[in-house]
This record gives C-alpha cells, structure tokens and sequence, in this order.
C-alpha cells in the first residue's frame, strides 16, 4: 500500500505541478479567443435552448438536450461541490475559490468545444445515441488506438475510481449524522446503485433529471439563507478570496502555488471542463444542431462551479474554524452549516450529498458504459462492468479517505491531457460548426445542421445528409 502511494502521489505531481495547470489555463484561454469568447456572447442562448423542444427530438429516440445535461449535470454536481471545496480550502486557503472560479470560466469555452465535437462525430445505437472523445479521435484523427486508451482511461476513472470516492464522501457523512455503520452504508448503496444502472440510459436519465435540479435548488437557496444572515460579512470575505489568491495574505503553507493547485485541481474535479468526461453524455442528446448541446454543455460547468462550489465556499468561510485530521472533506462543510442552521443541518448535508454524489454514481457509471460499447460491443463485459460499479461503491464506502482522492486525482489528470491535445488539433471544427449556427440564428432559423455545410469535416455519419438526419 506504501508503494501504491508512493506512485500516485509521484503521477500527480508531474501531472498537475508541470503540465496540466499550464495546459488547462493556456487553452482554455485559447478556446475563448478562438470561439470569440463564446461562453459570455452566447450565455442568453444556453437557457433558451435548454427549454426549448428541439424539433428532431422524437419519443423513444435518444435522449432530450435537457435530459443529457441532467445526465452530465449529475456527474458533475457531487462530492465536488460539497467536499471537494471543503478540501479546496483547507488545504489551499480561501484564494483556491478565485482560482475554481477562474478555471471556470475559461473551461466553459473548453467544455462548448469538447461537447460539440461529441455530438458531431456521435454514432447511432439503435434508436439512440451514443459518442464522446474516444470516438472522434478514432473518426476524426482515425486514432482508434487513442480512443481506446482514453476510453480505458475514463471507464476506470469515473466508473470505479470516481465512484469510489462518490460513495466514500457518503458513508463519512451518514456516519458524521446518523452514525450509520459504513458497512450497512455500503450495502445499501451497492443494492440501489444495482437497480438503476441495470437500467440503461433512459433510466439513468429519468432519475437525475429529477434528482439534479430539486436537491441543486434546495441547497442554493439554503446557502442563500446562509448568505443572507451573514451579509455584512461578504464583502470581507470576498476580499479575503482575492488576497490569499494572489499570496497578498498567506494562510496556508505552500502560499500562491499551494493555492492555485488546490483550486484548478478541485475546480477541474467538479466541472469537468476539458477532461473528456461530459461530451460523453452530450452526445447521447438528439438535437438539430451539435452546437446546442455544446452551449448546455458550456452552461453546465457555470451552474456547477460558479453556482453550486459558490454556495459551499460562502458557508465554510463564514465558519470560523481551522480543519484538522478529522474536520475534513464533507465533515468539514457539515460542521460549517451546523454553524450557521443549527445540529439539523448536519443531517440535511448527509441527505444532499447522499442524493449528489449517488446522481453522480449513476451518471459516472454511464460514461465508462458508452466506452466500453466503443471498445467492444459486448454484453457480457457490459456485465462484468457493472457488478465491477457496484463493487467500487461497497470498496469506496470502507476505504481510506486520501486514497481514493488521490488515484481519482491521478487518473483525472491522465484523461485531461490526452483530451485536451486531441480537442486542440480539432477545435477548428468546433469553430466552424458554431459559426454555421449563429450564421442561421442571424437568418431567423432554428439552426439544422447538415455536414456538408461544413468545409473538411468527414466521418460525421449521423449528420450526412438533411433528409437522413431529420429522420432521426
């Protein structure tokens, strides 16, 4: 176990000390240059399109562009939020939240590329579809041996290593509220996760898209609540952000390095912007144009980052208290609130994370389900996968706290710098499909996509042809 240690800690820190934070701040700024800033120009038209009933969308054909935000929304709204910040700022200082901030923004333009591309290059699976970066390095790079590899990588990362920290943030909090043995949580969780991912994707889509949005209001408006009693204090604590991100006030050890990391690392974990991970929902959608479902794609990571690790990070810092070996992740953000709501909001974290993080179980379990399609269509490794899932989560409810981070922080890593390589060499398509869509709104349409529209694009099997398309 030493030695396992030993190898991960040494992969995240070449990892995220000298490749990754340069790449996601370099290319993200990148992708909102080349889009002409897409992800502000265009923040109207996200909302828009995620209420509209997309002309295409028929019943029982794929998944709705509402449906495959709740999908990715799921995955992302998570442990991420909840105790993800709570490490974010113990280990990194009140600064971390600027720099969580920061990286969203910029990876909104990531995530409008990435998700675009999905849904260009998505392929047909029976009535439904499915896609993500593995299958537009192998039709648009015709890199299947990198869509291989990446599709690995994500089936490990989300379905079992991500999921193992989903269910180990849950156990830490019914233990902290109700002293539920985490063995009797394991149990449980493994038997409900069982029945939905059983399910398949219709399932899974009709559960977060009740789950999502219902425990996402709640909690806003309670941080709400929060804010509200506290509000003489904000503008301070706002000063407080921006200071300790600059090294203007040191709070942690590590000062400014220690604080950015923490922040892009954390941001990165729960928007997901640029690692690979939502243009795999994103192409599930049925939509006239793959630019929609890049722009809710795009507004997901500001409802998760801007929004959701907002309102975490206004309620620990308006707790006065110092973490310690055990005051960390979610116990940390329970004790906060408690601070501000009384001993019931303990039990009201344990029962939001419980509904987060399981969301993201399910949503995770999706992702490494339509990779491992891409790399065999195989119903027995399909299988195989899921009794694999449900081991993960009984694993992750008993196991070591840091573990389980620091493999999902290592993996997470490995997947984010081969996707943003590989959306780099294409987001000239991105480009161009985007322009194609505005180029129609300016015409008064509702924008229809058809691939030969597009200079250079090829392999786009779902979009050859107007007719063919509309009949989908």
């Amino acid at each position: 176990m030493e030695f396992l240690n030993w190898i991960v800690s040494q992969g995240n820190k070449i990892i995220w000390s000298y490749v990754l934070i340069y790449m996601l701040i370099g290319l993200g700024i990148l992708f909102t240059i080349q889009t002409k800033f897409v992800q502000f120009r265009h923040f109207g038209e996200m909302f828009r399109i995620i209420v509209e009933k997309d002309r295409v969308a028929k019943k029982g054909k794929g998944v709705t562009s509402a449906q495959a935000f709740f999908v990715s929304a799921a995955s992302r709204v998570g442990t991420g939020n909840l105790a993800g910040v709570a490490i974010a700022i113990a280990l990194g200082g009140p600064g971390a939240v600027f720099w969580m901030w920061l990286i969203a923004m910029i990876g909104m333009a990531s995530a409008f590329v990435e998700s675009t591309l999905a849904q260009v290059y998505k392929v047909k699976d029976g009535n439904d579809f499915r896609g993500g970066p593995a299958y537009y390095m192998e039709k648009a790079l015709n890199a299947r041996w990198l869509g291989i590899i990446f599709a690995i990588l994500i089936t490990l990362c989300f379905g079992l290593i991500f999921n193992a920290v989903q269910a180990n943030t849950i156990a830490a909090a019914f233990e902290q509220a109700f002293s539920v043995n985490k063995t009797m949580m394991a149990m449980i969780l493994a038997v409900i996760t069982a029945i939905i991912i059983f399910g398949g994707i219709h399932r899974i889509a009709k559960v977060t898209q009740i789950i999502v949005p219902v425990m996402a209001g709640i909690y806003i408006l309670v941080a709400l609540i929060v804010v509200l009693m506290n509000m003489t204090e904000i503008p301070s604590i706002i000063a407080l952000i921006i200071k300790n991100a600059f090294g203007l006030e040191e709070i942690v050890g590590g000062g400014i390095g220690a604080t950015l990391m923490q922040g892009i690392k954390r941001g990165l974990f729960s928007n997901e912007a640029g690692m690979g991970s939502a243009p795999n929902a994103a192409a599930a959608a049925n939509v006239s144009h793959p630019a929609k479902q890049g722009f809710i794609q795009s507004l997901g990571v500001f409802f998760d980052t801007i929004i959701i690790c907002s309102a975490t990070a206004f309620i620990i810092l308006l707790f006065d208290v110092s973490p310690d070996k055990d005051l960390n992740g979610i116990q940390l953000t329970q004790a906060a609130l408690s601070s501000h709501m009384g001993n019931w909001a303990s039990i009201f974290i344990a029962v939001a994370i419980f509904l987060f993080a399981f969301s993201s179980i399910i949503g995770n379990y999706y992702y490494g389900e339509t990779n491992i399609e891409f790399i065999r269509d195989n119903k027995t490794w399909l299988f195989l996968y899921r009794v694999a899932v449900v081991a993960m989560v009984i694993f992750g409810c008993v196991s070591g706290f840091q573990i389980v981070w620091d493999l999902a922080d290592l993996f997470m890593g490995l997947m984010a710098v081969i996707n943003l390589i590989v959306i780099t060499l294409l987001s000239n398509i991105a480009v161009k499909v985007l322009k194609d869509y505005v180029k129609q709104r300016k015409e008064g349409k509702d924008p229809l996509f058809k691939a030969s529209n597009i200079s250079g694009l090829t392999n786009a099997e779902a979009w050859e042809g107007q007719k063919d398309q509309q009949s989908f």
